[in-house]
């Protein structure tokens, strides 16, 4: 094994081995859908930490419940239209024989749990009428689905606002030097700021390989109660950052919930203010269950937790670097003039 750990071959969520991710985006609407799709059910636990949070399927997904794994998450634009990016997943998997199948019957349940972030007034044509975008979305990224994607104006991301910024989608991975893979993908579109008091270095994310710039850590002072690049005059429900985190090791449910509290320390370094009643954000996290997890299992999962909170760090801060200014939207932040 490495020595040291490092980000994996793509340095995306898909570095862990059957996790694919597709996109899709409605330019004119200016909103997306991300699936993060398990290429067999994983086991799967969610944290939720903002004030607004839309959710779907998330109640299933308790320890206690009797579902034990999932087939695929849905990161959505949209507010409340964009939990229904989660049907279009359902029906495409359910016609390929995914999911549940209630014995005798020939039904197939796939179990697609799925969080939405308010993109509804980010200039786009949303005269939708009845007929949402969001399940038609959700098909296209599910069809998509693959090992690479690209970060940015794309996908959940597309249409989303990191503070003051273009938001986007971003993604990360981490290989420990005990062979454990770790993956983030995100859909930024928060209240607070993702960048350091001089809007020019991304805060409280550990840059690996110059991924987001090489500029190195913000050296400005900030006081306690300004909040410089962050949205101005946040409304509720107008903000929220969805996260997924995948990892190879094995984790039962109740672990893989301990992961997904730990990492929402990521979106704490990397955002700022975070979690606040503008905001609603959710982590998964996904268990491919295909390393066993290192002994002593309690130091393992601390450490695994770590790597999670850290490696989505750095996708928020390079969903932010990758954004592009699209008509309609807040600057993206390469395009400032602050580098």
């Amino acid at each position: 094994m490495s020595t040291i750990a490092r980000p994996g071959p793509r340095n995306l969520i898909t570095d862990v081995a059957g996790v694919l991710v597709g996109q899709a985006e409605d330019t004119r609407i200016a909103t997306g859908v991300t699936v993060i799709l398990a290429e067999k059910p994983a086991v799967c636990a969610v944290d939720v930490r903002g004030g607004g949070p839309g959710t779907r399927e998330t109640d299933l997904l308790e320890a206690h419940t009797l579902v034990e794994a999932v087939d695929a998450i849905t990161l959505s634009g949209g507010s409340v239209y964009g939990l229904a990016a989660g049907d279009g997943v359902a029906a495409w998997l359910g016609a390929q024989g995914r999911g549940f199948t209630f014995r005798g019957t020939g039904v197939t349940a796939p179990i697609v749990p799925g969080a939405i972030l308010f993109d509804l007034a980010n200039g786009g044509d949303k005269a939708w009428g009845m007929d949402p975008p969001y399940r038609r979305l959700g098909i296209e990224a599910v069809q998509a689905a693959g090992e690479t994607f690209t970060l940015g104006t794309h996908g959940a991301g597309f249409g989303a606002g990191a503070g003051a910024f273009q938001g986007g989608t971003g993604s990360a991975s981490i290989v420990s030097t005990d062979g454990v893979t770790v993956g983030a993908v995100v859909a930024v579109n928060s209240f607070g700021a993702v960048v350091g008091a001089d809007g020019r270095f991304f805060a409280g994310a550990s840059e690996l390989d110059d991924e987001f710039g090489g500029l190195g850590p913000s050296t400005a002072a900030v006081q306690p109660e300004a909040w410089p690049y962050s949205k101005f005059d946040p409304q509720p429900r107008t903000n929220t950052t969805i996260a997924c985190i995948a990892t190879d090791a094995a984790l039962t449910s109740g672990q893989a919930k301990r992961v997904a509290i730990m990492a929402q320390d990521g979106l704490a370094r990397a955002i700022r203010p975070i979690h606040t009643p503008f905001d609603g954000d959710v982590v998964f996290v996904l268990s491919t269950g295909q390393v066993p997890l290192p002994d002593p299992p309690g130091l393992a999962l601390a450490r695994l937790g770590t790597l999670a909170a850290d490696t989505l760090a750095r996708a928020v801060a390079r969903a932010v670097h990758a954004a592009a200014t699209r008509p309609g939207g807040p600057r993206a932040w390469k395009d400032a003039g602050l580098v």
